[in-house]
């Protein structure tokens, strides 16, 4: 971590407390927090609802700018993470490396503090995921990630200005190809690999910034911060 990032992330303090989520989610683009589409899911929710009550324990509605030019599409909740917090990316280990790089490079203000009360706020970007809603393992099948998949179109047919979409790991770059209709042997994944899907849209690839790619170095902070220059780039240009 860069000595800027470090200026501006307040390491997680895994204790804070989780405010209570909202009594529903009624946009077009997020699904609803009793969503019944995927009965596994739906079922492994209830389990932890059961075990962890005071967690958000729903499908996790996508955080940032509705006025945003990036769209960062991860896998799915982490259980102890965004299944508990209720925000994408925030209490466990890949919200450190991502909400550090987005406040880097100016897409996001404030302090990370992984948690969803911390007042930090996204500046022309937004993130979701692929599917909803937390899976077993943190495998959603192949049904899951297609069932889901009319939450991400309709995300990103709600964003006015999006140029850019960030896909983190394969599975959100096949659901980001899916949801628009590109052929996924056009447009292969692979760390730091750029394709153009359409309409001036550009979708970037990289590998997802999980505690388990950063620990053997399949991904380093470096290489995280390579792919979002090339982002702005395209931003900028």
């Amino acid at each position: 971590m860069t000595t800027r990032m470090r200026e501006i992330f307040r390491p997680p303090q895994r204790s804070d407390p989780v405010p209570p989520r909202p009594a529903s989610v009624v946009h077009p683009a997020e699904a609803p927090l009793d969503c019944p589409l995927c009965p596994r899911l739906v079922a492994y929710r209830h389990d932890n609802a059961a075990a962890h009550p005071d967690w958000f324990n729903a499908p996790v509605p996508s955080f940032g700018d509705e006025a945003a030019q990036l769209l960062i599409v991860g896998l799915a909740p982490g259980v102890q993470g965004a299944n508990r917090t209720g925000r994408p990316f925030t209490g466990d280990y890949a919200g450190d490396l991502l909400y550090g790089t987005l406040l880097e490079f100016g897409f996001a203000k404030g302090t990370y503090q992984a948690r969803p009360d911390d007042g930090l706020k996204l500046t022309g970007a937004m993130i979701t995921n692929a599917v909803r809603c937390v899976p077993p393992q943190n495998k959603p099948t192949p049904a899951e990630a297609k069932t889901c998949r009319r939450f991400l179109e309709a995300r990103m047919a709600a964003l006015p200005n999006l140029r850019a979409v960030l896909a983190l790991g394969r599975i959100a770059h096949d659901a980001v190809l899916s949801a628009r209709a590109v052929r996924k042997t056009s447009a292969p994944f692979a760390h730091g690999a750029t394709h153009d899907i359409g309409e001036g849209l550009r979708l970037f690839d990289s590998y997802h910034c999980s505690r388990y790619n950063t620990n053997t170095r399949r991904l380093t902070p470096e290489m995280f911060q390579d792919v979002f220059s090339a982002v702005k780039t395209w931003l900028d240009s």
